[in-house]
């Protein structure tokens, strides 16, 4: 599958023994993989319909070395592509032929836990799911959950502001970071933030999240944990039609009930989630909801009251309420293994990201089967239902000519009818190259310039993560002056190492 990406530097290229060797020397032993066979592993990440091997392959496991490589890099012009686990579902971590693929798998120890202070200070190759393990002992975990938990990265998650089912009601990763390294393109290397909840002066830890490698890579993370509720049940809802399950969600939060999770899956991702997990889903609803509701025991008990009441007046049909922790894991064991269970079903998926109001529930669900006949392609919807989070997952076979080009159409059409309802392009997987060419259905082009200003400031030559993002990139002179002092990027009062 052919995408527009920035044309090989051939001068780069042609001195690429030359850029191995320089890169040896900074990270020696097996911290350098050039041949062409080993490189196979790191040519995509979960947006496997587009590949490209890079140009040579960098794994650094001290922020030392990254500074080195980084400074070496940008001494010669050279582009750098960032990668995690490589669990990104937007292309964001797709290498570049004549560019340094940066891993940060060996980055995998946490730093520090500190209890006093509910902060563990981490490296960005530790798994999310890693990080609750850590604390679990002490009655702790960290609330953003991606469903790839097991395998993404908590670099990759601040990269992309991954969310999960509980972040309804602790927030996305942007509410859970307090403070990073940073590496800049240039080697400096910038510490923001910390252990504090505030800290003063500009927000650039805002900015860091969801940055999707464009500004600098994070070297290490303080990430807050909380402590676990004392009771959490979860409520598994069945519906006769998809919508009056989306009014459901909606009558939920506008009752003023913020549940910890609330997840919705329509009759084809129920099948294939009990076929591959045997959670005890009923099989003869169009629509089913997972409602956990967590804190003390007896404010539990009266919101599953209040649920429930407000899911009969919306036409529930089966109603099941988790009587122990393994059971409420079973509900949330299928959901989880969802986008998986989906690949049983079908030769290939495309995993959409999309955000709306919740109160365009109904109308989403109901654009997204009309585009579903339209384009001749079945669709299995997963998706944050409390937050409006959707991942309609669009089914189709490469093999059959047409299908790969009608199913992309589809998840066009699926992310334009997510702004015209109000919506956001992206709600955790970021734009990458997915939907970097979608950006002007959301934003003007003094929007688009103005991110680009944004992103000058950090990366003035553009060598971080180029073609990702944004649909027409525009060299730093093009969109005025950036000021630099000293040959260096002025952030004032944040320390440097």
């Amino acid at each position: 599958m052919a995408i527009m990406m920035p044309a090989a530097d051939q001068a780069v290229l042609s001195r690429r023994s030359e850029i191995v060797a320089a890169l040896r020397a900074i990270v020696p032993g097996e911290g350098v993989i050039d041949s062409a066979a080993e490189m196979l592993a790191y040519e995509s990440d979960g947006l496997t319909a587009y590949r490209q091997p890079p140009m040579v392959v960098v794994l650094p496991d001290t922020t030392e070395q990254v500074s080195k490589v980084l400074k070496y890099c940008h001494e010669q012009g050279i582009k750098v592509v960032p990668r995690g686990s490589g669990t990104s579902l937007s292309g964001g971590a797709l290498p570049l032929a004549d560019g340094v693929l940066l891993g940060l798998g060996k980055f995998k120890r946490i730093r520090e836990i500190d209890f006093d202070n509910r902060v563990v200070v981490t490296e960005p190759g530790v798994t999310n799911l890693a990080i609750s393990q850590a604390v679990a002992h002490a009655g702790f975990y960290y609330a953003p959950d991606p469903s790839s938990q097991i395998a993404c990265s908590i670099g990759g998650n601040v990269a992309e502001n991954s969310g999960g089912v509980h972040c309804l009601k602790y927030g996305m990763t942007t509410n859970n970071v307090l403070g990073c390294e940073i590496v800049l393109m240039n080697g400096e290397v910038l510490r923001i933030g910390g252990k504090s909840a505030e800290n003063a002066g500009y927000d650039i830890m805002g900015i860091i999240t969801g940055s999707e490698g464009l500004l600098g890579v994070i070297t290490e993370i303080t990430v807050r944990i909380l402590q676990k509720p004392e009771t959490a049940r979860a409520l598994m809802v069945g519906f006769a039609e998809v919508e009056a399950a989306g009014e459901c969600v909606a009558r939920i939060i506008g009752a003023g009930i913020i549940p910890g999770g609330m997840e919705m899956m329509d009759k084809p991702a129920i099948h294939a989630a009990e076929a591959f997990v045997h959670a005890g889903y009923p099989l003869d609803v169009e629509a089913l909801l997972i409602i956990e509701l967590d804190g003390p025991s007896i404010e539990v008990d009266e919101l599953i009251r209040r649920v429930e009441t407000i899911a009969q007046g919306c036409g529930s049909v089966t109603c099941q309420i988790s009587n122990s922790e393994a059971e409420r894991n079973l509900f949330w064991a299928g959901r989880k293994a969802a986008f998986p269970a989906v690949g049983r079903i079908s030769p290939d998926y495309l995993c959409m990201d999309g955000t709306i109001p919740r109160g365009a529930l109904p109308k989403a669900l109901a654009r997204i089967r009309e585009l579903s006949e339209k384009y001749q392609l079945g669709v299995a919807n997963v998706f944050h239902a409390g937050d409006g989070n959707l991942h309609p997952l669009i089914l189709y076979d490469a093999n059959k000519p047409g299908e790969m080009e009608r199913a992309e159409a589809f998840g066009a059409d699926i992310l334009r009818c997510c702004v015209e309802l109000g919506g956001v392009l992206t709600g955790e997987h970021g734009v990458g190259i997915e939907k970097r060419d979608l950006m002007p259905e959301m934003f003007s082009e003094i929007d688009l310039n103005q991110q680009q200003r944004l992103k000058c400031a950090f990366d003035p030559q553009g060598l971080l993560n180029p073609g990702k993002v944004f649909p027409t990139l525009h060299r730093c002179a093009e969109l005025g002056r950036v000021h630099v002092h000293g040959g260096k990027l002025a952030f004032p009062d944040i320390p440097r190492f």
